[in-house]
């Protein structure tokens, strides 16, 4: 692994892009979007899935390309300090053998993840305030300090961002509740035509268009094409923009700025982009433990379609 890693360095954005990479031979990508297996909200249990396993990824400009994502079930995008954004991807039905570049936690991921079970988290680190917080969730801990020999550096990219971890080597995580695996069903009838969406943060942004062709929401990251290393631009079927409180926690960076709080528990507005349509309502979660669902503003349940999901936490 660690001989493939060294050519998968930033420089390779532009063959990212275009799908190729500098592993001879390259390994065969999982399918795009890792597509989450139906499961009902509200109507009856669905059967628990495979194990899930978190890893908390690099999204600054100088960790992209990154390595894996495509392969995700869901993928969150977080608000963290500075104004910038960081992922949280979330791997069941398929696993690829890299993934990162691996970040360090936050206590927005310790409140996410005890929805979906008692997962793995992989990830470099985490504030010492943090920690404590980590330790109590519904979770195993499998940092690069407890599972060493999961991780490895790729020495082309520029620390700290060319960490990766090898999900092989990582503990199993529980299954996936069969109830928090999002509704996969038909678009609702009356959704607006949308094109594009954008979500700023203070120093970032993350956008989507809908490419009709590939019936895909292309997406970019700070204006710019949003590429992983195997699979190129990456193109989800399914986008949820969920409107978030947010609080500071006591932890701060080196500049200062304090690491935002994204709060998933609760309920707020949200809206839905699938098949070139948006449709605005609600999210509701109201435990730790319960599944995050989401309803039009008549209260039925809105399906997602089939492949992988990204979910933009946007604090409001």
């Amino acid at each position: 692994m660690r001989t493939c890693l060294r050519t998968l360095s930033a420089a390779l954005l532009a063959l990212a892009i275009a799908g190729t990479t500098g592993c001879e031979p390259p390994p065969e990508p999982p399918p795009q979007g890792g597509g989450v297996a139906p499961a009902q909200q509200g109507g009856g249990a669905a059967p628990d899935g495979p194990p899930v396993v978190a890893v908390k990824i690099d999204n600054a400009p100088e960790g992209r390309p990154p390595v894996g994502v495509e392969a995700a079930d869901l993928v969150y995008v977080e608000p963290v300090e500075g104004g910038l954004s960081r992922i949280l991807a979330i791997f069941s039905t398929h696993k690829p053998d890299v993934v990162g570049p691996v970040r360090s936690a936050r206590e927005t991921d310790a409140e996410i993840l005890p929805q979906y079970g008692r997962p793995t988290l992989a990830y470099s680190g985490a504030a010492p305030e943090v920690l404590p917080t980590i330790a109590a969730a519904p979770l195993t801990d499998a940092s690069d300090k407890n599972v060493p020999g999961a991780y490895s550096r790729d020495e082309a990219r520029p620390s700290p961002h060319n960490l990766f971890v090898n999900t092989n080597r990582l503990p199993p995580g529980q299954p996936w509740p069969g109830d928090s695996r999002p509704l996969i069903g038909e678009a609702l009838p009356g959704g607006a035509p949308t094109e594009r969406y954008e979500v700023r943060y203070p120093a970032a942004s993350v956008g989507f268009f809908f490419n009709h062709e590939d019936r895909r929401w292309m997406v970019s990251m700070d204006g710019e094409p949003y590429a992983a290393v195997h699979s190129g631009r990456l193109g989800v079927a399914t986008v949820i923009i969920q409107e978030v409180r947010t609080h500071e926690s006591v932890v701060r960076d080196a500049a200062g700025n304090a690491s935002p709080v994204a709060e998933t528990i609760g309920s707020g507005p949200a809206r839905v982009l699938r098949d070139g349509t948006s449709v605005e309502g609600t999210w509701n979660r109201p435990s730790p433990e319960a599944p995050t669902t989401y309803a039009d503003r008549a209260g039925s349940p809105i399906p997602v379609a089939a492949g992988q999901v990204w979910i933009v936490l946007d604090p409001k």
